[in-house]
């Protein structure tokens, strides 16, 4: 039997782990760019709460945010950073590790 795993020690993210971010961070590792309208139909979230996922993806470092526009004609867009991709990397061993035994 290996030996107990909390969520820390076994590599886990606490910021991606959550279901809507990973599903975001998995949407934005296979895209260049992906806009707030993607991702919220694809998560069947709403704009507030897509708002507050990646809100806590940014303020971790983990994606970029781009406005452009205003009013009506605005979009936004948002990218993983370099740490962002290390950290979803990272997360996927993790989750991998565990899956395996």
């Amino acid at each position: 039997m290996s030996e107990p795993v909390g969520l820390g020690a076994a590599g886990l993210d606490p910021v991606i782990h959550a279901p809507k971010r990973l599903t975001a961070m998995a949407l934005l590792s296979s895209s260049e760019t992906t806009t707030f309208a993607f991702l919220r139909d694809h998560l069947a979230i709403s704009d507030s709460d897509l708002s507050k996922q990646m809100t806590a993806l940014e303020q971790a470092g983990y994606v970029a945010v781009r406005k452009s526009g205003r009013g009506r004609g605005s979009s936004t867009s948002y990218r993983l950073t370099r740490d962002g991709r290390r950290a979803y990397d990272a997360h996927r061993a993790a989750l991998r590790a565990i899956l395996d035994g």
